[in-house]
């Protein structure tokens, strides 16, 4: 009795670190399967180490480990708590700049591949041809594909060119730039700056946290405005601007007559051609053959969100629900490429007939099938790969599927074009031009809409999967606060109805519920992968710009409530550097050094107009936000009295929009 007791408290245990009906579900189902998972692991770490979780403990040289405390207030080297945090926190904002530039780098690189008629082709020729232009590149009279080549070529040197700074900077409005500038944080070249925190962090090197700090923004900006915006645009060209289309989301959308195939992981490359191949003729029939109706494509992490905003494919699940996925017994294939893959799945599989498909040198796993995927040969590895999936249909042991019942419906797929396209629908022609962000500036500085936060970012192991994304954002939007959002968070809303328009009158305050119908819109807007926050900027500095303001003046936020990730820290850190104010609903290990709390959560408000705050109660975290957002309200509304509204009763207000 005790046992049975026991068995089901730890049931129980690892069922609360969720709130998704569905997870819950293949929780237990894992248990009686006998599969570990991570809610399993979870439970051997109930005291994490508390010199990691400060960001005290030192690696970086093969005198250490040094573990920072009252007694050891030093390292070997005499390196103290400030440096050994602002070190790990800088290396932290490099790794993550460097999985994002380095996803931009494939894309780049593969834009140069694009021919006539190939696998890889330009989607979007005239957003090329602005883009080249941009850069510095001539379109007139060039073939679109000589073009696509030779602005691969000129993107590849924003990663390696000795000299100059990014040239996206010139995106943003030009104070905040004048701001970078005096601050001393324009990225350089993209590795350039991942090197320079790399090696300003070996030992003997930088020992000062004002320093380190210093270049960790740098390295940050250069993953925003320089790596991610570069992976977006091209991203767009290459495959498609996303425009609004219907999906579905939870692991519900698995079919228990098709094949199905997960694709998990970042870069649209793979994931694009995958699509292909699975919609060719021979292999659908090939499925038939095997006992199948069809192939069912869906995705997990950002490569959902790349395949449903481009082609509506629907969402399985997010970074917690990769496991779970496999445990369904239903899943012929995962198919990975790189960053935020459990290795576990590896050893999960073997449980079940799922093929666990690793595809990249980078991220290679040991207990895969490793079908490695070249650029060039993009088409035939794909359906290499698809078959391979689709010939184990006939492994499926129905005695081992249970595929659980909930899914959500979302409108997704709001890229900037998308956005300007929907505020369209409340342009008053005889007074207004069609195409502007106008209607958004307007609502904003009526207060019809109190402020606009995107809520992005990870899942973490330690809080409730979700309910931090969604407590946030229900909250939100109840109080007249817009949402956008990005990665993990964009699929917590998408599998809880938050993107859908028809629930806006359910979940948001009056205000927003009658913009969400006027404009038609959801209340949360998917704006894409993690890659993706790059629109956020843009978004931003085309409005700032048009209000001849700065980013930090606008009644807007940033905000990852379960952030886990390297990528998760440069993200916020480029956020805070584009004068934005970021909220955590996990604290990161600096807690260690009062001088880095005191920075990042402080003091780099007076340099870059914006910084950091803490807090893991998702309640309070909400309240946070919007109590921030209300107090540059009476600024802004200042500002644009004094540049919008003035001007357009001297008739000077077209020059601003």
């Amino acid at each position: 009795m005790n046992m049975e007791k026991k068995k089901v408290d730890v049931l129980e245990q690892m069922q609360n670190m969720t709130i998704d009906l569905n997870s819950k579900a293949l929780i237990e189902k894992a248990e009686k399967d006998g599969v570990e998972t991570m809610y399993k692991r979870k439970l051997g770490y109930k005291v994490q180490c508390g010199f990691g979780l400060q960001g005290v403990c030192c690696r970086n040289c093969g005198m250490g480990p040094c573990r920072i405390s009252p007694k050891t207030p030093r390292g070997l080297c005499g390196a103290d708590e400030h440096t050994i945090v602002g070190r790990n926190y800088a290396r932290m904002c490099a790794g993550g700049t460097a999985a994002h530039s380095d996803h931009a780098r494939d894309i780049t690189h593969t834009l140069g591949l694009t021919t006539p008629g190939g696998a890889y082709q330009v989607a979007e020729p005239e957003k090329l041809k602005e883009f080249a232009q941009f850069m510095g590149v001539d379109p007139e009279g060039k073939d679109i594909y000589e073009l696509a080549h030779e602005v691969s070529e000129v993107c590849l040197m924003e990663f390696g060119k000795p000299h100059g700074v990014s040239k996206l900077l010139a995106r943003a409005p030009k104070v905040r730039q004048d701001i970078w500038k005096e601050y001393g944080i324009e990225p350089r070249a993209i590795d350039r700056e991942i090197a320079t925190v790399m090696h300003s962090t070996h030992i003997g090197c930088c020992a000062d946290i004002d320093a380190l700090v210093h270049m960790a923004f740098r390295c940050s900006m250069a993953d925003g405005w320089a790596g991610s915006m570069i992976g977006t645009m091209l991203s767009d060209i290459l495959f498609g601007t996303p425009k609004p289309v219907h999906t579905e989301a939870n692991l519900n959308v698995l079919d228990g007559n098709n094949v199905n195939i997960i694709l998990h992981g970042h870069e649209p490359t793979l994931s694009e051609m995958i699509v292909l191949a699975s919609e060719l003729p021979e292999m659908q029939d090939l499925a038939k053959e095997v006992g199948a109706d069809g192939i069912t494509l869906s995705g997990i992490c950002c490569t959902g969100n790349e395949l449903t905003m481009r082609h509506g494919i629907k969402i399985a699940g997010d970074f917690h629900q990769q496991e779970l996925a496999i445990i369904t017994g239903a899943v012929e294939a995962m198919i990975v490429d790189v960053q935020c893959i459990f290795p576990a799945l590896a050893e999960v599989a073997t449980h079940y007939h799922t093929k666990f498909i690793t595809t990249s040198p980078k991220a290679q796993i040991t207990g895969s099938t490793y079908m490695e995927f070249h650029e060039e040969t993009a088409l035939e590895d794909a359906k290499t790969i698809v078959r391979e999936a689709i010939l184990n249909f006939k492994n499926r042991d129905a005695s081992k599927v249970m595929v659980p019942e909930l899914k959500s419906e979302a409108m997704v797929g709001y890229a900037e074009e998308a956005i300007v396209g929907q505020l369209n629908n409340v342009v008053n022609t005889q007074i207004d031009d069609m195409n502007t962000l106008k209607p958004l500036i307007d609502v904003l500085a009526s207060g019809v809409i109190r402020g606009v936060v995107g809520v992005v970012g990870c899942n973490n192991a330690r809080t409730p999967s979700n309910y931090n994304h969604l407590t946030i954002m229900k909250e939100l939007i109840k109080n007249d606060y817009l949402v956008v959002t990005t990665g993990c968070g964009a699929s917590a809303a998408a599998k809880n109805g938050l993107m859908l328009k028809e629930n806006a009158a359910k979940y948001a305050g009056k205000g927003l519920a009658t913009v969400c119908q006027l404009v038609d819109i959801p209340p949360v807007i998917h704006l894409g992968s993690c890659v993706d926050n790059s629109r956020i900027l843009n978004i931003c500095s085309l409005v700032a710009n048009a209000l001849d303001m700065d980013i930090a003046d606008l009644p807007v936020a940033g905000c990852a409530p379960e952030w886990m990730s390297e990528k998760a820290i440069a993200i916020g850190t480029y956020v805070v550097g584009s004068g934005i104010e970021t909220f955590l609903g996990v604290m990161p290990p600096v807690t260690g050094s009062s001088r880095a709390v005191e920075i990042l959560c402080g003091s780099i408000k007076d340099k870059v107009g914006a910084c950091f705050h803490v807090n893991e109660d998702a309640e309070a975290l909400a309240q946070d936000i919007m109590a921030c957002i209300e107090a540059k309200r009476p600024h802004f509304e200042e500002l644009y009295q004094e540049k919008v509204l003035n001007k357009r009763v001297s008739g000077e207000l077209a020059c601003l929009y």
